[in-house]
């Protein structure tokens, strides 16, 4: 029989892969968007922010409310909101309408990764859940890689407006069958086994209680926490470089190289896919020197080795005449970024304990107001300084400042027990 916490990872993956081609889908549309609703870049900019907003702004809010109502409940929800709103971005009819759809899409999408980080939390072993974090954020990256080549030929077919709308049918479908299926607690789960739950319950943190629901953190509690404020400085470095690849890295190679809309989506592909590989790869190392007896160093030497990669990458991309050697660094560069990801939500979830949708909700609260400061900071450097050296270089120097953070972080200091 398969055990049901393997199934548990299936379905995140498959929504982490769905959060991300909803995502994506509005940067592989924007040629029929700014032509229809008349854009420039600095406005298509500000409905990229918009979404980003959105998406931080609600991290920690939405983290809370899984601690407490259960991802059951609340993956559910968010998705099927979040949903709606894809269908409804091609309802818009105006830069203003655009921006309200997105920030709203952005809102609803924000309950994703600290709804998944608690039913990791509740069903997955400590010493597996690195590589289940890297699986699922490698999802979200194959989800972008190929929405990169796909979608421009579903547009061809269907159209933008109705291609939005197919995505949001496939994401009711998504919450519908997850709320049928999983329970917040290993033990109320019909299919699992007694040997499977008792290893459950033996191995992860503690023995999470469903009947009482947790009651939220206070804010002086998560401020305090000296831990919290190091990932939400690193996680903000590391979706500075990252969030490039969602937002204008397709229209920037197309353009930069005139490319085909065919040629960029696939050229737009290739660092994507590196960062599922990063992600999958960092997930491994981070178990693997778990189960070495080397907690602490399990979180953070995978971050720094790819702060390292982001850096360098970043750097020499800068400097490719051609489309080839600037996508390779550049695919370098988002190797190292997604390497960041499992050990920083494994980290989140180390120091959160039953708080660990509220606390890896704040982290990514702070990394993705860096999301929204790239879509705006891109456009404008770019028309500021001719090129994009000096975005690149930005990047990169935060991608120093990432390492300096990691060596400070300590995994046994708890958030709830006031410990940095």
């Amino acid at each position: 029989m398969i055990p049901r916490r393997a199934l548990v990872v299936v379905a995140t993956f498959l929504l982490s892969f769905l959060l991300y081609v909803d995502r994506v889908c509005i940067s592989t549309a924007k040629v029929p968007i700014v032509a229809e609703l008349g854009l420039t870049d600095a406005q298509f900019g500000w409905v990229l922010s918009a979404f980003a907003f959105g998406y931080a702004l609600l991290q920690a809010p939405a983290g809370a409310l899984a601690d407490r109502y259960g991802a059951r409940r609340i993956l559910a929800m968010v998705v099927t909101f979040w949903s709606i709103f894809t269908g409804l971005t091609a309802a818009a009819w105006s830069f203003a309408s655009m921006l309200v759809v997105r920030f709203l899409f952005g809102a609803g999408e924000a309950g994703a990764f600290p709804g998944m980080a608690r039913a990791v939390y509740s069903w997955i072993p400590v010493n597996e859940r690195g590589l289940v974090k890297g699986i699922n954020f490698s999802a979200s990256r194959l989800g972008a890689a190929l929405t990169m080549p796909l979608l421009p030929w579903m547009i061809a077919q269907l159209g933008w407006k109705a291609s939005f709308i197919v995505l949001m049918g496939i994401g009711v479908i998504w919450a519908v069958g997850w709320w049928l299926w999983f329970r917040d607690e290993p033990a109320e789960h019909r299919g699992i086994t007694p040997v499977e739950l008792a290893h459950i319950h033996a191995t992860r943190q503690t023995q999470a209680v469903s009947a009482a629901p947790t009651a939220p953190l206070g804010v002086g509690t998560l401020l305090r926490s000296g831990n919290l404020w190091l990932m939400m400085g690193q996680y903000f470095a590391g979706n500075f470089t990252f969030f490039f690849c969602l937002s204008w890295l397709f229209p920037y190679v197309q353009k930069t190289y005139n490319l085909s809309y065919t040629q960029a989506g696939f050229y737009a592909m290739i660092p994507l896919l590196c960062g599922a590989a990063g992600n999958v790869f960092s997930g491994w190392m981070v178990d693997a020197l778990f189960r070495a007896n080397r907690p602490a160093l399990s979180r953070r030497v995978p971050a720094i080795i790819g702060f390292v990669l982001a850096a360098g990458g970043l750097v020499l991309s800068a400097n490719q005449a051609g489309v080839g050697g600037a996508v390779f660094w550049l695919s370098i560069a988002i190797f190292g970024a997604d390497m960041t990801l499992s050990p920083s939500w494994s980290f989140c979830i180390d120091i959160g304990g039953k708080h660990a949708g509220q606390v890896s909700g704040t982290m990514n609260m702070a990394g993705n107001l860096g999301s929204a400061l790239v879509a705006l900071a891109f456009p404008y450097l770019l028309a500021w300084t001719g090129g994009a050296k000096t975005f690149f270089y930005v990047g990169a120097a935060l991608n120093v400042v990432g390492i300096g953070l990691w060596m400070l972080a300590r995994p046994e200091g708890k958030v709830e027990e006031g410990k940095s």
